[in-house]
Order: C-alpha cells, then sequence, then structure tokens
C-alpha cells in the first residue's frame, strides 16, 4: 500500500510539473538541461505538498499506537499491584487504532523526505544557479560559459559564505555552544529557513489578499473591459519595445556580419551569433553575404571576441524578449462553443466568481487569524489546529487528510501564484503560451525550491504538528525531525545571547 500511495503521489507530481512546463516552456526549442532542472525541481517542491498530508494521518497513527502502548503498560503495572484486593479501580480502555487509508510504514518517510529535500537544496542553491548564468553567458565555447558561470556564482555566494563564517566562528567561541556536525547541518537548515521564510511572508500577504480580491474583479464585466483594455496598450507598448530593441541589436550583428568574412579566425563565433538570431534576419544578412570578398581591416575597425562575447548576450537576451510578445497558442471550440461561451460569460461567470471569492475570502481570514494565534496553545485559537484535534479524537483520517490537503493546497496557491505573476523588468517573467525564457524558468524553479520546504513548516505549526510550538510531548512528524528544528536554534540563540 505504501509503495503504491507513494508512487501515485510521484506520478501525480510529475504530471503536473510537465503540465506547468509544456504552459510555460517551450519543449522544442529550449535546452533538454533546462527543461529537465526545471521539472525536477517544480515536480519535487509538488512532492512535499501532497506528501505532507499523509505524514500528518501517519504520525497521528503512530501516536495513538504509543499511547495504547502506555495505557496497556500502566493498566498491567496496576492490576499486579492490586492482586489481593477485592476492589480494582477503573482504567480507560485501550483506543482502536484503525491505520488510515496512505499509511505508510515506519522508516520510510525518513528516507524519502532525505532523498527529496537535499536533492532540492543541492538544485536551489549549487545546480540552478550555475545554470542560470551558464544560460545567460555569451561565450561562444562550453568552457568558456562554465568559466563565466563560476566567476558570477562565485561572487554572489562568497559575501554569503563570509557572512556565514563570521557568525559561525561568533557562535563557536562562545562558551554555551559546542558545535558537531550535526549542530552545523541543522545551522544550515535553519539559514535556509530563515531565507525562505522571509520571503514567504511577502509573498502569502500578497496572494491571501489578491487571490479573493482578483476572483471579486473579475466578476465585473466593467473592470474586466478596463483592465483587458489595458494589458492590451500595455503588450503594444512592450511589443514596440521589444522590436525596436532587437532592430538595434541587429543592427549591430549587421555591421559585424559584414566586417567579419569567412576567412577570418572569428568567423565561427559569428556563425554561432546568426543561429541565434530569428529566422528572418537571418535570410536578410545572408543575402548581404560576399562570399570571395577578403577582409579588409583597412574599411572597418575588426571587433575583438570580448566585445563578440557581449554582443552574443545581447542577442541572447533581445531575442528572448521579442519573442515574448509574440502570439501563440490554440483554442478548442469544439468545447468552448459560442453557445457555450454564452451562457458562461452572461449568466454563469459572474455568479461562480462572486461565491468563489467570499470563500476565498473566509479562507484568508482564517489563515490570517491562525497565524496569529498559532503560538497560543491553552486555549488552541489557531482554526485549522483546533479542526485537525478533532478529528484527532475521533480518528478521522480521512477528514485530517482531506482538512490538511486543501489547507497546504490553499497556502501554496497564494505563494505559487505570486511567484507567477510577479515580474522584475524584462529579467524575470513567466509568460504563458511557451514564451518564458530559460532564466525565468530556472529562477522560478530556484524560489519554488527555497519556499516550499518553510511553508511547509508553517503549516505543521499552525495545525500545532510541531511539538516546539503546542509545547507536548508527542511524535513528531518525519518532515519535521529531517527538515525542521528551525524554531528550536532560534529559541537556543534566545537563551544564549538575550
Amino acid at each position: 500500500m505504501s509503495a503504491w500511495v507513494l508512487g501515485l503521489d510521484v506520478c501525480g507530481c510529475a504530471l503536473l510539473a510537465f503540465l506547468l512546463l509544456r504552459r510555460y516552456g517551450d519543449l522544442a526549442k529550449q535546452h533538454r538541461m533546462v527543461l529537465l532542472a526545471t521539472l525536477l525541481a517544480w515536480c519535487l517542491c509538488f512532492i512535499i505538498v501532497f506528501t505532507i498530508p499523509l505524514d500528518v494521518s501517519t504520525t497521528i497513527y503512530n501516536q495513538c499506537v504509543i499511547d495504547n502502548h502506555h495505557v496497556v503498560s500502566t493498566t498491567a503495572s496496576r492490576s499486579n499491584q492490586t492482586d489481593n484486593s477485592s476492589v480494582f479501580p477503573t482504567e480507560s480502555a485501550p483506543k482502536v487504532c484503525d491505520k488510515p487509508w496512505g499509511y505508510i510504514p515506519n522508516g520510510i518517510l525518513p528516507v524519502f523526505w532525505r532523498v527529496v529535500y537535499w536533492t532540492s537544496q543541492f538544485l536551489t542553491w549549487l545546480l540552478i544557479p550555475f545554470m542560470q548564468s551558464y544560460a545567460r553567458s555569451g561565450a561562444f565555447s562550453i568552457s568558456g560559459k562554465i568559466k563565466t558561470a563560476l566567476i558570477e556564482n562565485a561572487i554572489y555566494y562568497g559575501t554569503y559564505l563570509f557572512i556565514f563564517c563570521s557568525l559561525l566562528i561568533y557562535v563557536a567561541v562562545s562558551p554555551q555552544w559546542h558545535l558537531s556536525w550535526y549542530d552545523l547541518r541543522t545551522i544550515g537548515i535553519t539559514a535556509a529557513n530563515t531565507w525562505g521564510l522571509f520571503l514567504l511572508v511577502l509573498l502569502l500577504g500578497y496572494g491571501l489578499v489578491e487571490i479573493p480580491r482578483s476572483c471579486w474583479l473579475v466578476s465585473c464585466h466593467g473592470h474586466l473591459l478596463a483592465k483587458t483594455y489595458f494589458k492590451v496598450a500595455k503588450l503594444m507598448t512592450e511589443k514596440a519595445d521589444a522590436e525596436e530593441n532587437l532592430e538595434d541589436v541587429m543592427e549591430d550583428v549587421r555591421g559585424v556580419n559584414e566586417t567579419i568574412k569567412y576567412n577570418h579566425p572569428l568567423r565561427k563565433c559569428i556563425d554561432t551569433i546568426l543561429k541565434k538570431c530569428p529566422v528572418e534576419y537571418q535570410e536578410k544578412l545572408g543575402r548581404n553575404m560576399d562570399d570571395y570578398e577578403d577582409f579588409d581591416d583597412k574599411r572597418n575597425p575588426c571587433p575583438n571576441k570580448k566585445s563578440l562575447v557581449k554582443l552574443h548576450k545581447q542577442v541572447i537576451y533581445a531575442v528572448q524578449r521579442h519573442n515574448r510578445t509574440q502570439p501563440s497558442g490554440w483554442f478548442s471550440k469544439y468545447i468552448y462553443s459560442p453557445t457555450a461561451e454564452w451562457y458562461w460569460e452572461c449568466v454563469l461567470r459572474r455568479w461562480c466568481y462572486r461565491v468563489l471569492a467570499v470563500g476565498l475570502s473566509l479562507m484568508s481570514v482564517a489563515v490570517v487569524w491562525s497565524e496569529c494565534t498559532f503560538f497560543s496553545t491553552q486555549p488552541v485559537l489557531s482554526l485549522f489546529a483546533i479542526f485537525i484535534q478533532l478529528a484527532e479524537r475521533q480518528y478521522n483520517y480521512l477528514y485530517i487528510q482531506v482538512a490538511c490537503f486543501i489547507t497546504i493546497i490553499f497556502l501554496c496557491y497564494c505563494v505559487y501564484s505570486t511567484v507567477f505573476r510577479i515580474r522584475v523588468f524584462n529579467y524575470y517573467y513567466l509568460a504563458p503560451h511557451h514564451q518564458t525564457d530559460a532564466y525565468s524558468l530556472q529562477f522560478s524553479g530556484m524560489l519554488f525550491c527555497r519556499l516550499t520546504p518553510p511553508l511547509c513548516l508553517n503549516f505543521l505549526g499552525v495545525i500545532h504538528m510541531d511539538s516546539i510550538i503546542s509545547h507536548q510531548q508527542r511524535q513528531q512528524t518525519s518532515y519535521t525531525s529531517v527538515c525542521g528544528w528551525t524554531l528550536s536554534v532560534y529559541l537556543r540563540l534566545t537563551d544564549a545571547y538575550l
């Protein structure tokens, strides 16, 4: 059963990640390593999210077994002490612990979480940043691209390493701390989760407000029409700017192409640049070439390889920016017929979106309340913790899994949808219909891997499945035992230095 459940979980997450990648990436033109790294990053994050409810229900079942064992042991010891007595004390009967659907035996989830978590961390902190610099590099050889990527990442992570080593030395010389390899690993996990928590606060806060608001505004035809007018005008401006920028870059390419002829040593670099240009520009540049004309350095100054690397990088950026503004995609008129479109747009759309907006608003209010009160354990004020504890008393595992699934999916949708909506000028922008460039795809995968672990830890704290928050001696989830301990490190630092 455990292998079947985990296999179905992994296959479903891989399918979801592939469909998203097919919508935003260009499977036919983009590099296979870029697509594979992005697919793996998205898939690992989805696996963490979809497996957390199974971990929660399995932990509650294991806690029931432990409580039953404790009750049986206590009853047996007391019965031995009162063998000669005629009156026996009333003992509570052991509870019936039925295995939940999707129960995963002990020992499987810790190994599963270690593989998933550390693979995602390797992707987000080492492999994907290196591949981003590699994809943006204008070098013409593989060794040159690797050198550029190593230099850029060494400068970026050298700052982080210097800060981390300074703090590590400060902690190591403190008499309250005795660092070991386990402590260093815990501090590293805490540092990564802290980085994600700061960004998570911004993205989750934006999503909790914007998602219900956007659903309500979409139900208003006047607002939707005005927004469409604005988006069309903005797209036209972006298209004009992208075409103008591409024309300027192509003019530089044309000048270099006419200067460096086929007998020049740098002609291979020019051919590489021409392959990155759009097809219509390649044809224009090819018609202007004369195969028999020799290179003459007296007419035009010859560019060096460094300037060609810079031009190559400009061509990559200009073409990617231009491709985002080109129309693409198709629409099925067989399913969405004119009759169905009329009923949806004129009759059903407004009320469906308004009902959905009200439901999402209630969920946002519940999340904000629970986030503000999840540290309160006596009494329990977190709404999601109350729901889970009520179901735990009746051992209703199906309700526990459904409640956990709905809650964590809503939190993830608030965060992930913000990642898909934000735009950092023209450097990071997830455009649908296969128009997202390689850099933006990799950046989104990197953000997903950094945001998902602290988001899941926050969810476990909201439902009081973290013993540090609930102040209860209970079994931890396998995910917390592998990826958690962030709050415990904060508390140790507070006790040591405050």
